[in-house]
Order: C-alpha cells, then structure tokens, then sequence
C-alpha cells in the first residue's frame, strides 16, 4: 500500500524540483522518488567497471569469500 511523506524544501530547491518535473513531464513526487531510487541502487551495487575491478583483484576475492564462509559458519564479527 502506497505511503505518503512529508518534504519540507526551501523555496529554490522546490523550484528546481518543479522545473526539472516539467522538463520531464512529470509530477515532482514521481522525480523525487525515481531520483532517491536511482541514488540508493547506485550504492547498493558494483557496475560493471567495478566489479571487473574487484573480480580481477585476487586477494580481495580471496578474503571475500573468506568472510563469507565464516558468517555462514556463524564465525567472525561484525564490525560497524
């Protein structure tokens, strides 16, 4: 079920939400939700020009799957 959220902006920031809506012929909540999206994914995963990066660095696959055996097991720590 859908939610709804408060946004308290400024006055300039709300104008360059509304017109970069209208640029796209949208409504700002939908600019505002498929920008916050985009940014979370973003984070959340490697492209591909990063994860050929990590995949071609040995020792850091190597530790990897080192840390993933030991959380299956219940080993190891979390750190913050």
């Amino acid at each position: 079920m859908p939610k709804t959220v408060t946004l308290r902006l400024k006055d300039e920031i709300y104008k360059a939400f509304l017109e970069a809506a209208q640029a796209e012929n949208r409504s700002i909540s939908n600019l505002i939700e498929t920008a916050a999206l985009t940014k979370i994914r973003e984070q959340q995963f490697a492209d591909d020009i990063e994860m050929a990066e990590i995949l071609s660095n040995q020792d850091l696959v190597k530790r990897i799957k080192q840390g993933s055996r030991q959380a299956r097991s219940g080993k190891g720590r979390f750190v913050e």
